[in-house]
């Protein structure tokens, strides 16, 4: 079994919008969450999906899941206090009905364009390797500064950006956040991060780099502006 955990538990401070969280704001008449989760409901390679929502909106999310036939939806759990809280929350509901080596697929819910390609090759990646981590090439020079302001250039040939999905076997994950909320290590930036602590290793899986993260007001208006080009058929990068 193939199951999308859909984590969307944050408020969206960098978005700078007091009404509504960012994931339920509206692009095209449609929630971006819906957007993301719809990537999911359409791949035939995707079994189940579990969604970590912010608690107040639980009920909007179920009233969003009949409105937009998301049949695959097998439940929305609360979110946590960050991004690994809500994932582990997740992973609890979704342990009622995985197996050990069932494929989880970890994904952000305002990271929209999610295409099924990618989807599908982090699930080869995880029945081959045990793990599938999206990425993307760095298309511009990167520098480190050290504490003492010490600059050290990387060259962009050997550097990528970390996407999602980030996809393991639902043992392994499982057990890696039991194990991180048992030495109380609660502050991993993400999914790929925490297993790598727990001697995991991780195998890229190189993404479009339309799959972008709506996180502040110039993402929501890029997200905006591609999917106006391809409804207008201006340019196909959906």
């Amino acid at each position: 079994m193939n199951i999308a955990l859909i984590f969307a538990g944050g408020t969206g401070q960098r978005m700078n919008t007091s009404s509504i969280p960012k994931q339920f704001l509206l692009v095209h008449g449609k929630p971006i969450i819906i957007h993301t989760i719809e990537n999911f409901q359409n791949s035939e390679a995707i079994d189940k999906i579990v969604v970590a929502s912010l608690k107040d909106y639980i009920p909007y999310m179920f009233k969003l899941k009949e409105e937009y036939k998301l049949s695959k939806i097998e439940n929305v759990v609360p979110g946590g206090k960050n991004g690994q809280e809500s994932i582990y929350n997740a992973l609890l509901e979704i342990s009622k009905f995985a197996k050990n080596d069932d494929v989880v697929l970890i994904h952000d819910g305002v990271r929209p364009i999610v295409d099924d390609d990618t989807i599908k090759k982090n699930i080869e990646s995880v029945k081959k390797y045990g793990s599938g981590i999206t990425v993307t090439p760095a298309i511009e020079p990167l520098l480190i500064l050290d504490d003492k302001n010490k600059r050290r250039v990387i060259n962009r040939k050997f550097a990528h950006y970390e996407r999602a999905p980030q996809s393991f076997r639902f043992k392994d994950i499982f057990e890696a956040h039991k194990m991180a909320i048992k030495e109380n290590k609660l502050d991993f930036i993400d999914s790929g991060e925490l297993m790598s602590h727990y001697g995991h290793d991780l195998y890229p899986i190189e993404g479009s780099i339309n799959n972008i993260k709506v996180t502040t007001p110039m993402d929501f208006f890029m997200f905006k502006a591609m999917l106006d080009a391809k409804e207008n058929e201006q340019i196909n990068i959906l």
